[in-house]
């Protein structure tokens, strides 16, 4: 039996979710699914981040597309967002301030009728809720109830997204992804800043309905900078958002309090805001409008997580073999060393002839038999020795052959993932870099068992009478040797006596168990012999490989990139299918595509082609709702 040749497999089959018509439900398991893949750092943070998302907007939007709209107010650290929130609710709800960042705190807006939609924990899950006086301090949502917006739209003022503070800009990342609308707040000395460009371009690129709010515009930028800002908007795919200015009031700082915005410099935005609110078509266009993007970008997010989970799996199946491929070198050494007459040293078989006798075997099978018969008879009476040796010696052997080569495929893997994944040598067991602490006792009881099976093959092979009287008169221990010796000294297959390559020793070897069994009979002990020690040899280096999984194991936990994909797949054809009248006509059927060959065990060789799905194409121009046609738009 020959080595083996392909790395066993080791992946659960792809579980392929089942159709279902409810979106939620199907975009639920792919949530789901993208929180149970393990994934490196990097990508574990956008896999945290795509989650938030679903848990934040899309599950709850996709729900009920008629629940109240969240704007999330952002923009710079300085650009006056509290100033303007409480100018247009003419309420002190948001705290103005110089100290930076200036809003620390994210304040959520909204109508008493909808306190219970956002105090629920179906928008924003992972942030705690808190009422009452804030505390600038914490990153609690603080709820505001007020009837000074109007039903069915709140405000969001959100900490800034340029904060100085790691943890601020994380939290308006993800309220900004959990926005039907965006309301960015920006002024002439920032609205060229690359970290505005950076969530423009991302709304553009996501579909969602955005407005601008260029504020402190005073008379000298007044010339310039809306049409500046409108050119780099249309550069951006942002050509449909609406403007909208608020002048600068140099009477009005930061500092000051009890002070709003007068009510006609925010009343065309307010008007905005109300119509919006009162207009549950209108409401219904933008959250569909930004749901359908929403999903399209975390579609998309999901995509490159599943580019980054395959390069992952074919990373820890390229690990594997590269150690499966160790291992079978030594498997390999091991038949070499035990089938080309290496281990049958000289005076190993000079004791051998001294057992059996040296008689020209030419003068006929049945009178040498008779010699050997006698001698062994006289050999065991008086000197036991010899054969006690050449047992030891082929025992000895063997398992010194087993160990090496066991240590060597060790040393040789863990050599090899030190230089291509440092990193996760540095986190192993250094005992990784040699065989297993037992392997002299398991090799040796390997040795045992084998050489036990010997003694049963040749006690099963003795049918008949005479076969029984001459197995009694030689001896089990005898022919046991005879047999190992022929494994030894045979390339694998024994094609007759002429084949055997250890000289006239190891041809009394065959002969004498050719006397006994006859030579096809022979033969097939033999070969039944080596492929016993193969499969022994295999199961022993085995579980000696299969240490390493300890190193790729975490590499494939969880979700796969084929699990991801059918997962993806099937959220989008049901958002399609379910909302026809929000999303375009789902695009044709896509079936999952191939996976990364993480069941068939072949590694590098068998990552899997790209997989094309198709894209949402937009809402109907009817619904998408533009705005810039209405009072105060610029």
């Amino acid at each position: 039996m020959s080595t083996p040749e392909q790395l066993p497999e080791r992946a659960d089959a792809d579980r392929v979710p089942s159709h279902q018509d409810d979106p939620t439900q199907a975009v639920r398991r792919l949530r789901d699914t993208v929180a149970a893949s393990a994934l490196p750092p990097d990508a574990a943070a956008e896999a945290r981040a795509v989650v938030n998302q679903f848990d934040d907007y899309i599950l709850p939007r996709l729900a009920n597309l008629d629940a109240p709209l969240l704007a999330v107010i952002g923009g710079s650290t300085g650009s006056g967002k509290s100033t303007l929130v409480n100018g247009l609710l003419r309420e002190r709800v948001s705290n103005p301030g110089v100290i930076r960042p200036t809003t620390r705190q994210p304040i959520l807006v909204a109508n008493p009728e909808d306190a219970g939609w956002f105090n629920s924990p179906r928008v924003l899950p992972g942030l705690t809720r808190s009422h009452g006086a804030g505390d600038e301090q914490s990153t609690a949502l603080r709820i505001v109830e007020t009837p000074s917006i109007p039903a069915g739209l709140s405000l969001l003022d959100a900490p800034d997204f340029d904060s100085i503070d790691d943890r601020n800009r994380a939290l308006a990342s993800q309220l900004l992804a959990a926005a039907d609308l965006w309301i960015f707040v920006t002024t002439p000395a920032r609205y060229a800043d690359q970290l505005v460009w950076n969530f423009l371009n991302d709304a553009a690129g996501r579909g969602v309905e955005v407005v601008v709010v260029l504020n402190r515009l005073d008379a000298a930028a007044a010339q310039t900078v809306p049409q500046d800002l409108r050119r780099m908007m249309d550069q951006a795919g942002l050509g449909g958002a609406t403007v909208f200015t608020v002048p600068f009031v140099p009477d009005l700082g930061d500092d000051t309090a009890g002070e709003f915005l007068s009510p006609e410099t925010v009343e065309p935005l307010r008007a905005y805001l109300t119509r919006l609110a009162e207009d549950s078509a209108a409401r219904r266009a933008v959250a569909g409008k930004t749901v359908a993007g929403a999903v399209e970008g975390a579609l998309e997010r999901v995509d490159a997580l599943i580019e980054r989970r395959e390069r992952q799996e074919a990373f820890a199946h390229q690990l594997d073999q590269s150690v499966f491929e160790h291992y079978k070198d030594a498997h390999r050494h091991i038949i070499d060393a035990t089938s080309d007459g290496k281990m049958l040293r000289t005076e190993v078989m000079d004791r051998w002839q001294d057992v059996v006798g040296t008689s020209d075997v030419g003068r006929g099978f049945e009178r040498w038999f008779s010699q050997a018969v006698d001698k062994l008879g006289s050999f065991f009476s008086g000197e036991p020795a010899p054969l006690r040796e050449v047992e030891t010696e082929l025992e000895s052997g063997l398992h010194a052959v087993i160990v090496d080569a066991a240590d060597t495929a060790a040393a040789r893997s863990w050599s090899h993932i030190g230089a291509v994944a440092p990193e996760l040598r540095a986190g192993a067991d250094p005992a990784l870099a040699r065989a297993s602490a037992d392997i002299d006792e398991r090799a040796a009881q390997l040795v045992r068992e084998w050489q036990a099976g010997i003694i049963e093959q040749i006690q099963g092979t003795a049918g008949e009478k005479r076969q029984r009287a001459r197995v009694m008169s030689l001896g089990l221990n005898v022919l046991t040797v005879a047999l190992i010796l022929m494994v030894f000294a045979s390339t694998a297959g024994l094609t007759g006596g002429e084949v055997a390559i250890a000289g006239g020793s190891a041809v009394l070897s065959q002969r004498l168990l050719e006397t006994v069994f006859g030579e096809d009979t022979v033969r097939k002990m033999a070969t039944d012999a080596r492929n016993d020690l193969n499969q022994r040899l295999d199961a022993l280096l085995r579980v000696e490989r299969e240490r390493y999984y300890e190193l790729t194991d975490p590499l494939l936990d969880g979700a796969g990139a084929e699990e991801l994909r059918a997962a993806a797949g099937e959220a989008r054809r049901s958002v399609d299918e379910r909302f026809p009248g929000i999303l375009s006509p789902a695009p044709a059927a896509l079936e999952p595509g191939a996976g990364t060959g993480a069941g068939d065990g072949t590694g590098a060789d068998d990552v899997a082609e790209s997989f094309e799905r198709g894209t949402l194409r937009g809402l109907f121009d009817q619904l998408r709702g533009t705005f810039g046609a209405q009072g105060g738009g610029q």
